[in-house]
């Protein structure tokens, strides 16, 4: 199970779908190299420089953190059930009432769609909160998601961070 990367008066608190192996594996959110979340993270403006997976600990200091929805690791998130995805929603509910980051910015318009039963769910801000939080979708980073690219990926994160400008903690 991976850590989640937690701090005080987060402004986002990332949350991916659940870690992939090479995560598992490093203790590290979104470590494969594929990945673009780090990259896009800086892209948007939300870090001065590109960290590096093994950096996560410095996000808070940011006014960031990481979370997912399912602790279970897998390959491809794909794997993982409706159930999980329900109960990682409900579980994920609660822990977002006790950290009370500003914004919830799940990477991911699937699962977050399965997780809190919001079918119709765009990538973007959402109406309804979770865990008293207001919610974001986000494109998934993985470089498995073909439909979205780097740029495109940075450019929605910039979306949020703007979202924040003139209201950061």
């Amino acid at each position: 199970m991976l850590d989640d990367v937690l701090g005080p008066s987060l402004d986002v608190l990332f949350c991916g779908i659940n870690p992939g192996l090479m995560s598992e594996a490093t203790g590290h959110h979104f470590a494969r190299p594929g990945n673009r979340f780090w990259p896009a993270l800086h892209l948007s403006g939300f870090t001065p420089r590109l960290l590096a997976p093994a950096e996560q600990h410095l996000l808070p200091s940011y006014g960031l953190g990481i979370t997912n929805i399912v602790p279970r690791a897998s390959a491809k998130a794909a794997e993982l059930t409706r159930e999980e995805l329900a109960a990682g929603g409900a579980a994920l509910a609660e822990r977002v009432a006790g950290v009370a980051p500003r914004v919830l910015a799940v990477l991911g318009v699937s699962a977050y769609r399965t997780a809190f039963a919001r079918p119709k769910a765009r990538i973007g801000p959402q109406a309804e909160p979770v865990g008293g939080a207001r919610v974001w979708v986000l494109p998934n980073p993985s470089g498995l998601n073909a439909h979205w690219t780097l740029p495109t990926i940075a450019a929605e994160l910039g979306r949020l961070r703007a979202s924040l400008d003139g209201h950061r903690r």
